[in-house]
């Protein structure tokens, strides 16, 4: 990965965007985009789509979400300390003992999720306190003083930074799914310098992480002849991957192609032959009943779109830790772009009956 396409990825990763207050990571990634687009437009939510128009071809939406897990101020007891309600999937098992901001109107501020030491606490006990039995201590010394600083609703982040570990491995928090609209961000990018004569649609969606609602309304609005929602998926190979699971993805292997449910079966055939075309390395994962990403609510838009999920592979997800393979990242891009440039001549998507 070039400089500035990873200055573009740190700087959506180091912008704090949990489902329902996305519009700063959107800001960076629409900044981003409009060097190259022909328009981008944003929505009533805030979901952000650019296009590049080709020529006759088929139109193409490539997007990710923008929005991360969190926690959100649900109460502010009489002695300052905040209570938490968690926004989207929130692991409860690394949640105490965090640093984190509360993004307030007025900037924000820091604090910290209670744990207590490992001096007091029962070492019989092995549960994990629900998040909303957890509280943040910004300081305050009581209620007052904490209202003045914070308002019930203020989501709040986890203040984690951008690692590079070793080869071109990165840590963050909130890759996903940073990484996904960083790859939709950068196959417009290539699809627009290949020229291609497909209409691409790059797209930043919102509120993934709460239901899928933001991919609603973009699959409805901009109806393209086929769809690719780009997000994280479970890698296989770390210690800590469960034995009972059962996948073939590693880090640095290539983006992951699913097939089943919701993955049309001739977008997926056209995505492979694409791969193989340009020898490009893809891994294969079953979805056997849905995907859980944005691809499940493109493929029953309107009448039905084709769709397809491409998978990063990431190990440690909806923890403060991800990690992913930059390469992954890049090779994720280009194949997309090379998909809208090989099936430019198709008219369309449908299943042969």
């Amino acid at each position: 990965m070039d400089r500035d396409r990873r200055e573009f990825l740190d700087a959506l990763l180091e912008t704090a965007s949990p489902s329902g207050f996305e519009a700063p990571a959107q800001r960076v990634w629409v900044d981003y985009v409009s060097a190259f687009a022909d328009d981008v437009q944003t929505d009533a939510y805030g979901n952000a789509v650019a296009v590049y128009e080709g020529g006759d071809g088929p139109e193409f939406l490539f997007g990710g979400h923008a929005d991360e897990i969190g926690y959100m101020v649900a109460k502010v007891n009489d002695d300052g300390f905040l209570h938490l309600t968690p926004v989207g999937g929130s692991d409860k098992s690394v949640s105490k003992g965090r640093h984190v901001v509360v993004h307030t109107d007025d900037g924000p501020v820091n604090g910290v999720i209670g744990q207590t030491a490992i001096h007091l606490r029962d070492p019989t006990d092995s549960e994990y306190d629900d998040i909303g039995e957890m509280t943040v201590d910004i300081g305050a010394d009581d209620a007052e003083e904490a209202r003045e600083l914070v308002s019930v609703g203020d989501p709040i982040t986890v203040a984690e930074g951008v690692h590079d570990l070793a080869g071109h491995k990165v840590a963050a928090r909130g890759l996903d799914n940073r990484v996904g609209i960083w790859v939709a961000a950068e196959a417009l990018r290539r699809a627009a310098d290949r020229g291609v004569d497909s209409t691409v649609y790059a797209v930043s969606t919102v509120q993934e992480e709460v239901g899928l609602q933001g991919a609603k309304m973009v699959g409805y609005d901009v109806n393209p002849d086929a769809a690719v929602a780009v997000d994280v998926t479970h890698a296989s190979d770390s210690p800590e991957f469960p034995g009972d699971k059962h996948n073939e993805i590693s880090l640095g292997d290539g983006p992951v192609v699913a097939r089943g449910s919701t993955n049309h079966r001739e977008f997926v055939a056209a995505v492979r032959d694409t791969a193989a075309a340009e020898d490009i390395d893809v891994q294969l994962q079953a979805a056997g009943v849905r995907t859980g990403t944005d691809a499940d609510a493109f493929y029953t838009s309107r009448g039905g779109v084709p769709s397809l999920n491409i998978g990063l592979p990431n190990r440690y997800m909806h923890t403060p830790a991800e990690v992913v393979d930059q390469r992954d990242l890049d090779t994720a891009a280009e194949l997309l772009a090379a998909v809208a440039d090989h099936e430019a001549g198709r008219d369309g998507f449908t299943v042969d009956i």
